[in-house]
């Protein structure tokens, strides 16, 4: 039986020999972490090799991190745990890749796979690009649950999307559950689209309370011991760009929902004026009452994607906001709360927080696990 002490923000839960612990592999900055604490769960131990957002993970959750190469990490370390978690790079797989199947990327799966086997977890959650479900690497890890080091352990998978969840952005992503104990399943969507009693999660949500002027081009001048900037609250990453007057012009005529498509010729670059057709979503701007589309790493500069202010005014050009998102702005899209802090240069920390499983998904899979494989 598992048991819930607190309120919704430091509730802990209970199994039979204490509080749930929590293993996160390729933790990253944590939004896994983040999720499953906000669930209750311990997390006692994590891996992660990059040091800004290792550093983001000490910051926030405490220093149990190990920060270095999953592969060289001698198995003593892995002791047992309840739940272990993890979301492997994805870019061996993704479309904005190579897809390479043989991308060395494409086999740290399996020192997920080794971590499992050593800690014996009752759950492991896997999470990576959708993609993922259709690899060859995928049909190895079906076949070691079913005779091989993962032998024991029931499957279930499918391709999630975090609006349907409550986050505030329509981002797909593949999740692996295998379960010890009963046959695992995903948690249902508790938001949709047309659903009136709740419906998905906005840009306008998201960016309640940020004001439209942002602040410094630089974070403040603050560095850990270690040598690596930070910490930094939120509203310290609401960080302004001087972007070029041509593309200045470019931002004051896309709309909203719109893109490069709108631009007239005399602004489009070689590039885009000898690909007529493709990407839709490259210099766009976002929409007030819509998800955001996803959130990815390079989020500050629009011509990667749909990242433009939703502010839009066809009568006051005044009225519009002409410039990227900001790293706070981001960060809310991801779910990440206010008391969340970041260290790393600007750069890192937006791929800390493009590269994030949003904690609101990640809490919504730690609770239905809570409610079915746990239970």
């Amino acid at each position: 039986m598992f048991i819930v002490t607190g309120n919704h923000v430091n509730v802990i839960l209970y199994g039979r020999d204490g509080p749930v612990r929590l293993i996160d592999l390729f933790a990253g900055c944590g939004g896994l972490t983040e999720g499953f604490r906000r669930a209750g769960f311990d997390p006692v131990l994590a891996v992660e090799w990059d040091r800004s957002a290792a550093a983001t993970y000490v910051a926030n959750f405490g220093d149990h991190v190990i920060c270095d190469d999953i592969a060289v990490v001698p198995d003593e370390v892995f002791s047992r745990a309840d739940v272990v978690v993890g979301g492997p790079p994805c870019q061996g797989f993704s479309n904005l890749g190579t897809r390479n199947p043989d991308d060395p990327r494409n086999l740290l799966w399996r020192e997920y796979a080794r971590v499992v086997r050593l800690a014996r977890p009752d759950v492991f959650v896997l999470e990576n690009v959708p993609q993922f479900l259709k690899s060859d690497q995928y049909g190895l890890l079906v076949d070691w649950s079913r005779n091989g080091p993962l032998d024991g352990y029931e499957l279930t998978a499918g391709v999630l999307n975090a609006a349907d969840y409550g986050v505030s952005q329509r981002r797909r992503r593949a999740i692996v559950v295998g379960s010890r104990h009963t046959p695992p399943t995903l948690p249902p969507p508790s938001h949709g689209k047309d659903d009136p009693s709740a419906r998905w999660a906005t840009v306008r949500d998201a960016f309640a309370g940020i004001p439209f002027a942002t602040g410094p081009t630089v974070l403040p001048a603050r560095l850990l011991e270690s040598g690596i900037a930070g910490p930094f609250k939120v509203n310290e990453l609401h960080l302004s760009r001087r972007p070029r007057e041509l593309s200045r012009r470019r931002y004051e005529l896309i709309p909203p929902g719109g893109g490069r498509f709108d631009l007239p010729d005399h602004l489009l670059p070689n590039c885009w004026k000898n690909k007529p057709t493709g990407t839709v979503d490259v210099m766009g701007r976002m929409e007030w009452d819509e998800p955001s589309l996803t959130i990815r790493t390079e989020f500050f500069k629009p011509e990667k994607g749909r990242y433009l202010h939703p502010q839009w005014d066809t009568h006051d050009p005044d009225k519009c906001v002409n410039r990227s998102i900001s790293h706070w702005e981001a960060a809310r899209l991801q779910s990440f709360p206010d008391d969340f802090v970041w260290c790393g240069s600007k750069i890192e920390i937006a791929k800390q927080i493009g590269n994030a499983v949003p904690p609101l998904l990640a809490e919504a899979i730690a609770r239905h696990l809570t409610a079915t494989a746990l239970a």
